[in-house]
């Protein structure tokens, strides 16, 4: 296990670098040089000054060609330092640093009230085929998928504008205890949970049918042990995969959550940082993005063993 643990982070080397290199190659050859675009939105005719932006594209290194940027971003990169700002000129790493754990929080507990909620759900409609139950949940299900975030949270910031006074509106961070958060943590689970109760229910259904499932039937097991004993463990393994995925989507996609409810995340850093062009700060939300990728995917891998231990077997034989 250790063996394929370390080959799998090995190979997340040369893919961030292709990653980083193709992040690095649109930043110099697509929308224009980040300096002049800077100047060009500051008030007055600052941007008219062709040798004050000279010498600041020479300070941060822009006049040189592009594999040597490329290569010096890289070299910088690997003794910790990921640049200044082009905007505020502050170090990137103190702008992430800031940025970057409220998205894995928010992430974190929208992931664990998707589990919670939808895994659970999903059973009971599975066990309650056909019946008013599964109708009603299914029925849910399909509401609040067919609900993106990009509506339901103005949608509710709206509604709560009108409803509530003004001192009161769940707006801003104050970490995952503060009630601030219910609402960004409902609007950014409501298709996750959608997701998890369909793809629960349809795997339940299928083990339900295997020859194990009714063994323990005939043999007199009562249904809640046989739901949670010989059910659950094959049901799980697509679900986590899916629980992956879904982890990767809420840290990096949270965009319009963070902007409509003023959360100082990596999504919103993201769009500023791209509307004020500040290539340093798009790199590294691109390599934090990049690494969360690969690092649920392995954490997926790993759960895998615990799940089925077959798949442990085959892991260890690569």
């Amino acid at each position: 296990m250790l063996r394929y643990v370390l080959r799998r982070v090995l190979i997340w080397i040369p893919s961030i670098l292709l990653i980083l290199l193709a992040v690095y190659a649109l930043a110099f050859y697509g929308a224009g040089d980040p300096v002049k675009l800077i100047f060009m939105r500051a008030p007055g005719d600052v941007a008219y000054n062709p040798e004050r932006i000279e010498a600041i594209r020479a300070r941060a290194g822009l006049d040189q060609p592009f594999l040597i940027q490329f290569w010096n971003y890289i070299s910088h990169l690997l003794t910790g330092n990921w640049g200044n700002s082009l905007v505020t000129g502050r170090p990137v790493w103190r702008t992430i640093s800031a940025a970057a754990p409220v998205s894995l929080q928010l992430g974190l507990v929208a992931i664990l009230l998707t589990a919670v909620v939808a895994i659970p759900l999903g059973v009971i409609a599975a066990l309650n085929q056909n019946r008013a139950a599964d109708y009603a949940i299914l029925g849910s299900a399909l509401i609040l998928w067919a609900i993106p975030p990009y509506v339901a949270g103005p949608l509710l910031m709206v509604a709560l504008i009108l409803v509530l006074p003004t001192g009161s509106i769940p707006y801003g961070w104050g970490g995952v205890f503060d009630v601030r958060i219910l609402l960004p943590l409902a609007v950014l689970s409501m298709q996750p949970i959608a997701l998890i109760v369909r793809q629960t229910r349809s795997a339940v259904i299928e083990v339900m049918g295997e020859d194990f499932v009714r063994t323990a039937r005939a043999k007199g097991v009562p249904e809640l042990i046989v739901a949670i004993r010989h059910i659950m463990r094959p049901v799980l393994t697509p679900v986590v995969t899916q629980l992956g995925l879904i982890m990767i989507t809420l840290v990096n996609g949270a965009i319009f959550v963070e902007l409509v409810f003023g959360l100082p995340g990596l999504g919103r850093l993201t769009v500023e940082s791209t509307l004020n062009s500040d290539y340093p700060v798009i790199l590294a939300i691109t390599l934090i993005g990049a690494t969360l990728v690969m690092a649920s995917n392995l954490l997926v891998d790993l759960v895998y063993p615990l799940l089925d231990p077959r798949a442990g077997s085959l892991r260890a034989d690569r």
